[in-house]
């Protein structure tokens, strides 16, 4: 054997495409998380970094799960990426974050937000409704 390494790539998993834009979005966010200034590096930082994180496996979970179980990991999910839009928002107004990057993570935000909404849209519209006189 002659040592070498050949570059290969990993085997390529379909992701649904929350899951996708969800992954894209925080692979983003990892290349400014190293660029903020110490003050919010370790503390705004690390939370939006793992608002990430639980948001990924929220809904990654909700994916594998019975339609009536994964209602509210949507609603778990939808809630921290609206936390994420007001903490990116926070470093954007304090000056850590400059626009063009507040934008480029805003917009994909935004688009996993109505994502989520969508979803959550589908799971309520396909709900089973009540008995009559059941509340």
């Amino acid at each position: 054997m002659s040592g070498k390494t050949t570059d290969v790539a990993p085997p390529r998993r379909n992701l649904l495409p929350i899951l996708e834009r969800i992954k894209q979005a925080y692979l983003l966010w990892h290349t400014y998380h190293s660029e903020l200034p110490k003050i919010h590096r370790y503390s705004l930082g690390a939370r939006i970094d793992a608002l990430f994180v639980e948001t990924i496996e929220a809904t990654s979970a909700a994916a594998f799960l019975s339609r009536e179980e994964k209602l509210p990991l949507v609603r778990l999910a939808t809630r921290k990426v609206d936390t994420l839009k007001l903490l990116l928002m926070i470093l954007w107004e304090s000056k850590s974050l400059d626009t063009k990057k507040y934008v480029a993570l805003s917009e994909v935000m935004d688009e996993v937000g109505k994502m989520l909404g969508g979803w959550n849209g589908q799971l309520m519209k396909n709900s089973t409704p009540p008995e009559r006189g059941e509340k």
